[in-house]
C-alpha cells in the first residue's frame, strides 16, 4: 500500500467534512466548515482543497462545472497512520507510556474506567 498523505490540522477539517459527505463540491464543503467556524474564507478553503488532491487524499469527478469531491484515503487509516506517528514521537512507541500519561492527567469517569479495563481485558 502507499504511504498515505500527511495532512495537516487545517486539512483534517476539510476531510472530515468530506469523509462525513461525499462526494461533494466546494461549495458545500465551504458551506458545512462556515457552520462550525465562520472564519473560513473560500479561497482558503478550496487552496486546501486542491492541495488535498495533488496529496492523493481527495480525488474528484467533473460534472458539468462542478467538481464532485471524494476521499481517495479513509478516516480510519489517516487516524491509524497518525496515532502510530504520535507514539513514536512523543512516547517512543510506547503504548502503555501513553495510557498511563492520559490515565494520570485525565479525570476518568468509573464508567471510562471500566471501558478501558475491558478494551485491555479483550486484547
Amino acid at each position: 500500500m502507499a504511504a498515505l498523505p500527511r495532512i495537516s490540522e487545517t486539512e483534517w477539517e476539510i476531510m472530515r467534512v468530506v469523509w462525513g459527505k461525499n462526494p461533494i463540491t466546494a461549495a458545500e464543503i465551504i458551506e458545512e466548515l462556515s457552520k462550525a467556524d465562520a472564519s473560513w474564507h473560500p479561497v482558503t478553503a478550496k487552496t486546501l482543497i486542491n492541495r488535498l488532491v495533488k496529496k492523493g487524499a481527495l480525488g474528484f469527478d467533473q460534472e458539468g462545472r462542478a467538481y464532485l469531491y471524494r476521499p481517495l484515503v479513509s478516516e480510519g487509516e489517516c487516524i491509524s497512520a497518525v496515532s502510530s506517528s504520535f507514539l513514536e514521537r512523543v512516547f517512543g512507541g510506547s503504548l502503555s507510556g501513553l495510557v498511563a500519561h492520559f490515565v494520570e492527567q485525565r479525570k476518568l469517569s468509573p464508567k471510562q474506567l471500566r471501558d478501558l479495563r475491558k478494551v485491555m481485558d479483550d486484547k
